[in-house]
């Protein structure tokens, strides 16, 4: 593995490995006894969108290691490609430091970048994928449920580049995923057939939330309104009526954990109740992309 761009990029092997690793050194890091083994190593980090879980997360997890990151924001480099040729930026980077971490608005930057540069690239979020993020849920599935295989996963909403990799995820974990979303909005059909081809009727689209979410073990939700949709706004809102994960979605799986990759516009895709409810493990989520990608960075960086 020399880059981390998307989950069906990745063996099961490999993707078990790092969940294994990710949860030897969180176990690590609760009893203080992490090693330095990014020591000397430095992490650049692009941000064309904002964030708050993934800059904090990698630049804690790059500390935690011994390692330095440098923060890029649009103010410093521009829109990636714009200034200067993403190709030129890839090997400039590959001088300065020993990885490479992107959270770009198209996917395409990142496979540049990865194309040209002689060091590891990670995607922190595209408008494809965000595979950090669906490792991270992976790892909170497992750890609250004691396993994946077979595990019934319910995501309602938009099927956006997180449903997508969480789809992906599916297929590689051997776990069945329901995706409830109102016409429009649904995971394209070539993603789902990406995950079908990697394990059979692994992830279903439909249009009605109630039948997505019966007998689910996990219910799973995200903002219907992503960045860089802003515009859509009223359109949105009104498309994905009766699509909340509210008291009475969540009664016909009462005992499935309730998850949601943050941030969470609370009355919208999701009430503060359910939120705030015994079953939520939204923050053990949020956490979990410190301990995984703390794993990552050891796994690429760490030769």
């Amino acid at each position: 593995m020399k880059d981390f761009l998307c989950i069906n990029d990745c063996s099961v092997d490999e993707l078990n490995e790092l969940l294994v690793l990710s949860a030897e050194l969180k176990q690590q890091d609760k009893a203080g006894t992490l090693k330095r083994t990014l020591e000397g190593k430095a992490l650049a980090m692009i941000f064309e969108k904002a964030s708050l879980r993934t800059r904090v997360s990698f630049e804690i997890a790059m500390a935690d290691l011994g390692g330095v990151s440098v923060c890029l924001k649009p103010e410093d480099i521009g829109r990636m490609g714009e200034r200067e040729p993403i190709k030129d930026m890839a090997r400039v980077f590959s001088r300065y430091v020993h990885g490479i971490m992107a959270r770009t608005f198209e996917h395409k930057t990142l496979v540049e970048l990865a194309k040209y540069a002689d060091v590891p690239v990670i995607n922190a979020l595209s408008d494809f994928t965000h595979p950090c993020q669906a490792m991270a849920d992976v790892l909170t599935i497992k750890e609250h449920l004691g396993g994946l295989e077979g595990i019934r996963l319910a995501f309602i909403g938009d099927g956006n580049n997180v449903a997508r990799s969480l789809a992906f995820a599916s297929a590689k974990f051997a776990m069945k995923m329901t995706i409830a979303s109102p016409a429009g909005y649904e995971l394209d059909g070539q993603s789902i057939k990406m995950a079908n081809s990697i394990s059979k009727q692994s992830v279903t689209q439909m249009l009605e939330p109630r039948e997505a979410v019966e007998g689910a073990d996990v219910i799973y939700t995200d903002t219907w309104i992503s960045m860089g949709q802003e515009t859509e706004v009223q359109k949105r809102i009104e498309a994905f009526k009766g699509y909340q994960v509210n008291a009475e979605l969540v009664k016909l799986s009462p005992d499935a954990k309730i998850m949601h990759c943050l941030p969470a516009h609370r009355g919208y895709e999701i009430t503060d109740e359910i939120a705030e409810s015994a079953n939520s493990v939204i923050f053990d989520q949020a956490e979990n992309r410190l301990h995984f990608q703390r794993a990552l960075l050891h796994k690429l960086l760490g030769k």
